[in-house]
C-alpha cells in the first residue's frame, strides 16, 4: 500500500534511505512516467522505498492571478497511478504561502536530506523548486555531493520530434483533439470518480446522469460522447456535459454522462468517464425545452459516433496504461 505524507516537516520516513523523484506530474504522461519508472527501478536496485515528491495545490495554481489554470487529474487520479507503477510512498506537499518561502537550500536540507535520507534524486529537465524557483538539477547536484545523494535527469520523452508536456495534453483537449491527447499520455483521456447527487433535473428532463464533481479548473469543457468505464465488463456507451449548465444557474464544474440504455442506481460508486469526441460548446438556453431539444441531438449524434468501428474504446486501462480501475457509477 502506497503511503501518503502532506507535511514538509516531521520525523524520519526513510531511515534507511530512499530514491526521490520531484515534479508536479498533472496527469502522469508519458515523460512523467518514464521518470517515476525510473526511480522506482533505481529504488528496487538499492533495496530502499521509491518517493514521489509533488504538491497540492500545485504551485502555478497557487502563484496564479486570473483565475486557476487548468488540470488534468485530480489528486486521487494521481496516487492511483503512482500507486500502480510501484511507488511506495508519495508526498503531496500542502503547497501554500509557507511552502513557497522555503528557499531552495533549505527544502533540499529538511525534506531530502533529513526526512527522506535521499541516495539519488530524480527530477525532470527543466525541473525548478524553492523560493523564486532559485533550485534546479545544478543546485540538488552540488548539495547532493556534500549530503550524501546523487542527483540526475533522463532525457525528454518525444512524441512527434518534441517532448511530451502537460500544456501540449491540455491543449489537444481543448482543442477536441483527442487522439493526440492520448499519444501524449498513453491512454485515453479519462477523468474518475464517486458518483454523487445531483439536483436530478436531468431524470425529469428523460436524461438521467451520473455525476461527477471537478473541484479545480478543468482542461475542457462541453458537450463529448464518451465511454464509461467500471460498470460491466465492457465500456458503456454515453454522451456526457462536462461544464458548470448556465442554463440551470449552475457555478462548479460538473461532469455528467447519460449512459444509453441503462437502467440502475449508481450513487457513491466509482467509475472513469472516457473522452472520444467534442460535440460542441456548453450553452446557455432560453428555456428547458430548447435545452431538451438539443440534448436529442447530442444523443443522436454520440449514438453515431460511438458506433462506429473507429470510436471502439481501447480502455481507460491496461499493461501500458494508468487508470484508477474505479468501479460503477450512479444516476443523478
Amino acid at each position: 500500500m502506497t503511503e501518503l505524507f502532506r507535511d514538509l516537516d516531521g520525523g524520519p520516513l526513510c531511515p534507511d534511505g530512499s530514491v526521490v523523484c520531484i515534479g508536479a506530474f498533472d496527469g502522469l504522461h508519458l515523460g512523467h512516467r518514464a521518470l517515476v519508472r525510473r526511480a522506482v527501478e533505481r529504488a528496487r536496485t538499492l533495496g530502499v522505498p521509491a518517493v514521489v515528491l509533488s504538491f497540492e495545490p500545485l504551485p502555478r495554481e497557487f502563484f496564479a492571478r486570473d483565475g486557476k489554470p487548468p488540470r488534468l487529474q485530480l489528486p486521487r487520479a494521481k496516487l492511483s497511478h503512482l500507486r500502480e507503477l510501484g511507488v511506495d510512498k508519495v508526498g503531496l506537499l500542502r503547497f501554500g504561502a509557507a511552502l513557497a518561502a522555503v528557499s531552495a537550500e533549505d527544502f533540499v536540507e529538511r525534506q531530502l536530506v533529513e526526512r527522506l535520507s535521499a541516495r539519488e534524486v530524480w527530477v525532470g529537465p527543466d525541473f525548478r523548486f524553492g523560493r523564486a524557483r532559485a533550485g534546479d538539477l545544478d543546485l540538488l547536484q552540488r548539495m547532493g555531493a556534500e549530503a550524501g545523494f546523487t542527483a540526475q535527469t533522463i532525457e525528454p520523452v518525444l512524441v512527434d520530434a518534441a517532448p511530451v508536456s502537460s500544456t501540449r495534453i491540455r491543449n489537444a483537449l481543448q482543442a477536441g483533439d483527442f487522439a493526440s491527447a492520448a499519444g501524449l499520455l498513453g491512454r485515453p483521456y479519462a477523468i474518475g470518480g464517486r458518483v454523487v447527487r445531483g439536483k436530478q433535473l436531468g431524470r425529469t428532463l428523460g436524461y438521467p446522469t451520473a455525476n461527477l464533481r471537478f473541484p479545480k479548473t478543468p482542461a475542457l469543457r462541453g458537450i463529448y460522447a464518451t465511454w464509461v468505464h467500471g460498470i460491466a465488463e465492457h465500456p458503456w456507451p454515453s454522451v456526457s456535459s462536462f461544464g458548470t449548465r448556465p442554463t440551470v444557474g449552475g457555478v462548479e464544474p460538473l461532469l455528467e454522462a447519460h449512459l444509453f440504455d441503462f437502467q440502475g442506481d449508481l450513487y457513491g460508486r466509482h467509475v472513469e468517464v472516457e473522452f472520444v469526441a467534442h460535440l460542441r460548446d456548453e450553452e446557455k438556453f432560453p428555456d428547458l425545452p430548447s435545452l431538451v431539444a438539443q440534448m436529442d441531438r447530442d444523443a443522436e449524434q454520440a449514438r453515431a459516433i460511438l458506433s462506429s468501428p473507429d470510436a471502439s474504446s481501447h480502455g481507460a486501462s491496461g499493461p501500458d496504461t494508468l487508470s484508477l480501475h474505479s468501479t460503477e457509477r450512479a444516476r443523478a
